[in-house]
């Protein structure tokens, strides 16, 4: 739980932040920075999406190479970022200073939908089996192809559902995002990326994205190419490059 009181000061007002323009009905796109962010921009659009949709939770679409639902007591690390959806989903109920998060903040398991896996911890694996996750790793889409994944996504989702789309750029080969801090090889093209925001933003149901964990810090010769990965993967669920 490294620098748990500062992440949970800044989450909670982002949480707050978020939030508040939901209940407007404003798209929030939250840029980062760690997957701890998560925290804040899940808990507020879970939170605000009950209020708006009669009761009915958000839809998570998580697009990662790493599962990041370890909770305090299994993470291997102690780093926050492995632990935003433990956070989120009350799995991590009541551990301080998270405590602030509470039943209306957390988001449904079953409405939780993986993309791109390929680098996950045995106790993640165990707490994604229990809770029957659906998941699409990096073999299901060679074998699938990105279409038809999308389409089983949006058949497993359903259609009263409002989507938050968290994506971590190292869902990518590192080859399209060299600048992130735990890269895994054999992931996404950048035009597999590209085209689960933009199948999501079609659907007409996408009210939430984070795109996180680019750090600019790491590799000098590869920023311009990361923010370009990010900048396309953006436009494309927001809908500026429609096809």
């Amino acid at each position: 739980m490294k620098n748990a009181w500062a992440v949970s000061r800044e989450t909670r007002k982002l949480s707050e932040l978020v939030h508040s323009l939901r209940e407007q009905g404003r798209f929030t796109l939250v840029l980062g920075g760690d997957h701890s962010i998560a925290i804040g921009s899940l808990t507020g659009v879970a939170r605000a999406t009950r209020q708006t949709h009669n009761g009915r939770g958000v839809s998570v679409v998580w697009v990662d190479a790493h599962a990041d639902i370890n909770t305090p007591s299994t993470s291997l690390s102690g780093y926050l970022h492995g632990m935003p959806l433990a956070f989120a989903s009350g799995l991590a109920e009541g551990v301080a200073p998270f405590d602030w998060i509470r039943a209306d903040h957390w988001i449904d398991l079953s409405r939780l939908v993986y993309i791109a896996l390929r680098d996950v911890d045995e106790e993640e694996r165990k707490t994604v089996a229990s809770h029957g996750i659906k998941v699409f790793d990096m073999e299901d889409i060679a074998r699938l192809g990105i279409q038809k994944v999308m389409e089983l996504v949006l058949q497993h989702i359903g259609d009263a559902s409002a989507i938050h789309l968290s994506f971590d750029i190292d869902s990518l080969d590192p080859k399209y995002a060299p600048c992130t801090g735990f890269p895994v090889e054999g992931g996404l093209s950048l035009s597999d990326s590209c085209y689960i925001g933009r199948c999501l933003h079609k659907s007409g149901r996408l009210v939430a994205m984070d795109l996180v964990e680019i750090n600019p810090l790491l590799e000098s010769d590869g920023l311009q190419q990361t923010l370009g990965s990010a900048q396309l993967i953006v436009s494309h669920a927001l809908g500026f490059n429609e096809e």
